[in-house]
């Protein structure tokens, strides 16, 4: 392996992999520095993308710019790696109330919506599946990206090019001066693309993380479906007859244990909304890289103009990603912005209080 570099990734996640591909396409030689582990944050995630979010049915933050995107990178990717791991299906969200159904009788005439609504249902649409008395909003341009297997294609393409260090990654084996040097490498910059790990690392520990453990649910429904359900929880169609069924939101309890508490929350959310039996086959947990203001961290240390990072991309990874890998590779090559909302300036006082 070559030991000269333009620039080293640490972790190869959703965001150390976009990041690759980005700085990939524009002509530099990238390094991935990543121990192939199965209990990333990434690798569990279902990988979900969903353009209308939250209890309150809100439009995802730059929902147009992240969702126009992220189609575009995936399916290229796909190509490039003749693989298919971007599945956009249809999600259906059920009314809870007439007030929210008029609500959105109005927003589907918004030209801000309107990329985003397939059909408004004002009676139940889907009632032999859900309980949706008050009818639902049918979405497009969303789906599920099956990451494992975008992570393990990618990480083939990348070991090909005699591009990826199978290893954890040593602080004490980098050397910062005029070039980035890690052992016996050498490189222009270092970007650290690790999740949790980020939170008690060297150099981003002072960055305001939120980690948060969701557990999700394997179970095959009696009935077989293609869409995905969402409401309370969502219900997603995958391989081989199994359906996920996501997700906790826990802050107390950061560990990647799986719980009977988590399965009897999912287990509730399951019965208000789905009508079918099943049968429960698996459980998962995993803990997402989230921040306080549900912002990713993107840009470069306040003192170290070689040292850089990108995460915090939350439960909302596989949206967020491909945009903000573009947007830093384009700032690392071409000196050009990055999104004041998603830069790590905006937390630079933490670091110098």
């Amino acid at each position: 392996m070559t030991n000269k570099f333009d620039y080293i990734i640490v972790g190869q996640g959703l965001a150390g992999t976009s990041l690759a591909f980005h700085l990939h396409k524009l002509g530099k030689k990238v390094l991935i520095i990543d121990e192939e582990k199965d209990n990333t944050s990434s690798k569990i995630a279902a990988g979900l993308f969903n353009p209308v979010t939250g209890r309150k049915m809100v439009l995802t933050w730059k929902a147009h710019q992240l969702f126009d995107y992220l189609n575009q990178f995936y399916k290229n990717i796909e190509q490039k790696l003749s693989e298919s791991f971007l599945f956009n299906t249809t999600i259906y969200r059920p009314f809870v109330s007439l007030e929210e159904q008029n609500e959105w009788m109005g927003k589907s005439a918004d030209e801000n919506h309107t990329p985003f609504i397939k059909q408004l249902h004002t009676i139940p649409a889907y009632s032999q599946h859900l309980n949706d008395d008050f009818g639902g909003l049918e979405l497009k341009n969303c789906g599920y990206l099956d990451i494992p297997k975008f992570l393990k294609a990618s990480r083939t393409y990348f070991t090909n090019k005699e591009a990826v260090l199978n290893e954890k990654f040593d602080p004490s084996g980098l050397e910062i001066s005029d070039n980035v040097i890690y052992k016996n490498f050498n490189a222009k910059k270092i970007i650290f693309c690790t999740g949790i790990e980020e939170k008690s690392s060297t150099f981003f520990d002072w960055l305001p993380f939120s980690l948060v453990k969701g557990e999700v649910l394997e179970i095959i429904p009696k009935d077989n479906f293609n869409m995905i359900y969402n409401r309370g929880v969502f219900i997603m169609p995958r391989n081989n007859e199994k359906f996920l069924v996501g997700a906790t939101y826990d802050t107390k309890d950061i560990t990647y244990d799986k719980t009977e508490k988590g399965r009897n929350t999912l287990i509730d959310k399951l019965e208000i909304i789905f009508k079918p039996t099943y049968t429960i086959q698996g459980q998962r947990a995993g803990i997402r890289p989230a921040t306080k203001d549900r912002k990713p961290f993107v840009g470069m240390h306040p003192e170290l103009d070689k040292v850089g990072v990108f995460n915090g991309l939350g439960a909302k990874g596989v949206t967020l990603a491909p945009y903000f890998a573009n947007q830093f590779a384009d700032f690392l090559v071409n000196e050009k912005v990055i999104d004041v909302e998603a830069n790590i300036s905006r937390y630079y006082s933490l670091y110098f209080r």
